[in-house]
């Protein structure tokens, strides 16, 4: 599978032209994952980004200060998203299913990753919720997410996992990528396609928010199908090319996968 590519910068780029990106997720003791999608949108070029971090203590990344804050409450209903993503580090209280839910109303294209995906899983008022959504919904499971989807076990996704991820299309009307070695795409309409690229220094923490970011932020310039053929090709094609230069495949952060990710994009 090959990478589409993005639209190049017209000579008189402005950053409202690349879309605003809304990240919900970051409970106490989780909010890495959402710094992580944060950085990782804003290293692939989307416009402004905003995070609504569930902990009240942290307003600003200091890695990244470009980035900006605002109450999850206010931005998952923020009228002027492009792409709203839903899920790194959110949790699975109460509080994260409703944000989900409201997140599920947004007329944004919609990413659901991590504990989004829990909480899809959870009630079946947001699965129908999801289904009937007009705007596009991405979802970014791994096996184990997958299974909770579909109500079965992980070794019945894995033992067929573009059908599975082909239910998962289906039964939420989404763009789905079943993550793991050969992640699988797959599109509402039945079509599917196996990625190639990547290896074992994928499996380490965070490397799923940093596709979310990725993700998010081709989604502002790319149909759903591009933007999500290309953000897991150039997820996989980072790590090959940090492990060819021996930074993996054993340590390869997720935080340094975000640097690799834009070298490929720029070198593409």
């Amino acid at each position: 599978m090959e990478s589409p590519l993005l639209p190049p910068r017209p000579h008189d780029s402005h950053k409202a032209l690349f879309g605003r990106v809304g990240v919900i997720g970051g409970a106490p003791g989780m909010v890495g994952a959402a710094l992580l999608a944060g950085r990782a949108a804003l290293e692939c070029g989307a416009g402004l980004v905003t995070l609504g971090v569930l902990d009240e203590s942290v307003r600003v990344d200091f890695s990244a200060p470009e980035l900006m804050f605002a109450p999850p409450d206010k931005l998952v209903i923020d009228p002027g998203l492009t792409v709203l993503a839903v899920g790194p580090g959110l949790g699975q209280t109460r509080a994260a299913c409703e944000l989900l839910e409201a997140a599920l109303r947004s007329p944004a294209t919609l990413v659901v990753d991590a504990d989004g995906l829990n909480c899809l899983a959870q009630r079946e008022d947001l699965a129908r919720t999801c289904a009937l959504r007009t705007a596009p919904t991405l979802l970014t499971p791994h096996p184990g997410e997958a299974a909770r989807l579909l109500n079965t076990r992980v070794d019945d996704i894995q033992s067929n996992r573009e059908q599975a991820a082909r239910e998962l299309a289906a039964t939420f009307n989404a763009w789905v990528v079943l993550k793991g070695a050969g992640s699988v795409l797959a599109r509402p309409d039945g079509t599917t396609l196996l990625n190639e690229t990547g290896n074992p220094a994928l499996s380490a923490p965070g490397m799923g928010d940093v596709l979310t970011g990725m993700l998010a932020a081709f989604l502002t310039r790319l149909q759903p199908w591009e933007a999500l053929r290309c953000a897991v090709w150039l997820h996989g094609q980072a790590a090959d090319a940090a492990v060819a230069e021996q930074l993996g495949p054993e340590g390869l952060t997720a935080s340094e996968l975000i640097g690799w990710v834009r070298r490929r994009l720029n070198a593409v």
